[in-house]
């Protein structure tokens, strides 16, 4: 039996009467919607007596304004997709209705989000910050799901979320993968043919390094060989490789409990990130 799909709502008003008065769960996204995305929704559903899913590209993360016009929208396609995998409301805002005249606030997790994707994208997580913060604000959540594909995201909204004693519980969910390995990206379907193959290459290098850490500790050792992979890959451009304790995503000279292996490349003209756990968390 098909899921109905869920009303769309575009004014902060319109979401306030969709709420019950139970809170609901919260799936954060910018549309064109996957199977990683699935995984989110479908985990709220079976945790929450309403989820909503957000429908938002936020310009404020993009500093390049040719990226955010690439961005891929399917208001439509999404909201059949979020249906058939447990939303009952779609939230999908315009940008006047985000950032209303007057908007003068954001948001900035300092540390955490000046190094790795923070160093390559000047005020990315600044944006991302400002828009989870009002985001949790406007829904009051129980619990709020994020990827940990996208690892110093997560980390930086668990700050947030502390630090400021934001409503609900962040809820980290495994990453999603492709048949051949590669992390559900929206970014994916922007891939050529040739990219597509090379890409595989990050999610390899990745396994390399978890299957060296069952014997290995050295830091050093792990990066040498997941860039010995990389560079067996035609046109994957390494921006960073590395490994990092998972609560400061500092560089770490060897494995921590919960140690998570980062990778960024270029693919052509798509930038690429994924992670891997080497070490499980204490107590984990």
């Amino acid at each position: 039996m098909s899921q109905p799909t869920p009303p769309v709502v575009t004014t902060v008003v319109a979401l306030r009467a969709a709420l019950g008065r139970r809170p609901p769960g919260l799936v954060p996204t910018m549309g064109a919607l996957h199977e990683g995305h699935a995984a989110l929704i479908a985990g709220s559903a079976a945790a929450n007596p309403a989820t909503v899913v957000s429908i938002f590209v936020n310009p404020t993360q993009f500093a390049d304004p040719a990226d955010f016009a690439r961005y891929p929208r399917s208001l439509a396609r999404d909201a059949v997709f979020a249906g058939a995998h447990g939303a009952t409301i779609l939230f999908a805002p315009t940008t006047e209705e985000m950032y209303p005249a007057g908007f003068a606030t954001s948001v900035e997790v300092a540390g955490l989000g000046e190094r790795w994707e923070g160093a390559a994208r000047p005020g990315h997580f600044r944006g991302v910050a400002t828009v989870v913060a009002r985001l949790l604000g406007l829904v009051r959540p129980a619990r709020a799901y994020f990827g940990e594909k996208d690892f110093q995201q997560l980390q930086i909204v668990r700050r947030l979320h502390a630090d400021l004693a934001l409503p609900g519980e962040i809820v980290g969910w495994p990453t999603v993968r492709e048949p051949d390995g590669l992390a559900h990206s929206s970014r994916n379907t922007r891939l050529s043919l040739d990219g597509r193959r090379s890409a595989v290459a990050l999610p390899r290098a990745l396994r390399a390094m978890a299957a060296l850490a069952r014997t290995e500790d050295d830091a050093a050792a792990l990066v040498a060989a997941g860039e010995a992979v990389l560079r067996e890959a035609t046109g994957v451009h390494l921006d960073y490789l590395a490994v990092v304790d998972p609560a400061t995503l500092a560089p770490v000279p060897r494995l921590v409990p919960g140690a998570r292996a980062i990778v960024a490349a270029e693919v052509g003209e798509v930038r690429l990130i994924d992670n891997v756990e080497l070490v499980p968390e204490a107590g984990g």
